[in-house]
């Protein structure tokens, strides 16, 4: 694991206003000075360290929008997120001021149907970062409910701390594929979540996790980083490989129609990349095998363990940072994931 790059403890007083890049429209960023968020009782304020950026955020910078889910005001992208707790709402432990923390980056209504069964991830009314309307982490300072603020040792970067949120994505990921000591894996992308998912994998207990992809770069990468054995998707097939699991992290609907028919009779998939809408399946093959299908929309409960696995070195997530950009680099940022060899790119709001 990297040693740690700690964020720098907050000022006895804080600022007015913050600095945060913004996007105004479809490809079009700009420096801005906001007020300091305020608080709510149950709030904690978070400088911030570092943030990943995600495909969703190029998708929203080069698009406009991601589905349902359009920019038509001003928005702050960035939710992948660590810093440091600087003031705290109310209702909080003034104790906690000071602390590292990695931010879950969501605010469900706690009431709902799908909230109070434990699926908050699919709460109807569930606010989240750099969605719009939802300003994200592109700024100096953040605000968040508390118990989503969690606490990590110092022996975890902030930048690691930062990529717990796409860590989540793999870590469940992993527990809807049902994967447990022993079984057999096959990952479609060979991308940040897909290394990701093959490191989440491996900690599982995965005893064999294969990888694909067209970029012979990245195989290699992910050999190196979880995978056992890569696949190259223009050349290899994957069928008939009656793995136990199948995740698609490509959102490639020939990789997804491949994958499932690697997958063994009562095996699992699991939908995470975006793609397009609509996917032609094998229909046949999923019923004769009773193969059993599912997409995955964000992750629930899932800090903890990822924390976890992170301080006990089962998960590395430093290796994946390619490139750092101060705030006001955040569209260099946005546009670093095409270049050859990039992997993630973090902005640092403190630069």
């Amino acid at each position: 694991m990297t040693t740690t790059a700690q964020s720098p403890a907050p000022t006895a007083g804080l600022p007015a206003t913050m600095r945060a890049n913004i996007l105004k429209g479809q490809g079009d960023m700009a420096m801005a000075t906001l007020p300091l968020p305020q608080l709510d009782a149950d709030q904690v304020l978070v400088q911030v360290a570092a943030v990943g950026v995600c495909g969703s955020d190029v998708h929203y910078y080069e698009h406009g929008r991601i589905g349902p889910y359009v920019v038509d005001h001003p928005l702050i992208l960035g939710h992948e997120l660590s810093g440091r707790i600087a003031a705290v709402g109310s209702a909080v432990d003034p104790a906690r001021i000071g602390q590292r923390v990695a931010v879950e980056p969501q605010r469900p209504c706690r009431k709902c149907r799908q909230c109070k069964a434990g699926r908050y991830n699919l709460c109807p009314d569930i606010k989240f970062y750099a969605t719009p309307p939802v300003d994200g982490a592109f700024a100096e300072y953040v605000t968040i409910q508390s118990d989503f603020a969690y606490d990590v040792p110092d022996s975890v970067s902030d930048e690691a701390a930062a990529l717990i949120e796409p860590l989540s994505v793999g870590l469940w990921a992993c527990e809807r594929a049902e994967i447990r000591p022993g079984s057999r894996v096959l990952i479609a992308g060979a991308g940040p979540i897909g290394i990701i998912a093959a490191q989440a994998a491996r900690a599982f207990g995965a005893t064999e996790i294969y990888i694909s992809d067209i970029a012979e770069d990245r195989l290699a990468f992910a050999l190196e980083h979880g995978a056992t054995h890569a696949l190259n998707a223009r050349t290899d097939s994957a069928e008939g490989l009656d793995v136990d699991a199948f995740i698609d992290a490509s959102g490639a609907p020939q990789a997804v129609r491949s994958g499932i028919k690697a997958v063994a009779p009562a095996g699992r998939v699991i939908l995470v990349g975006l793609g397009a809408d609509d996917v032609e399946l094998p229909v046949s093959y999923i019923q004769n095998r009773e193969i059993w299908l599912s997409g995955v929309f964000r992750y629930t409960n899932t800090w903890p363990l990822a924390i976890q696995l992170l301080a006990d070195g089962k998960v590395d997530l430093d290796v994946l940072v390619t490139g750092k950009f101060a705030l006001s680099e955040s569209e260099e940022a946005l546009k670093a994931g095409k270049q050859a060899g990039q992997l993630k790119a973090v902005v640092y709001p403190g630069r």
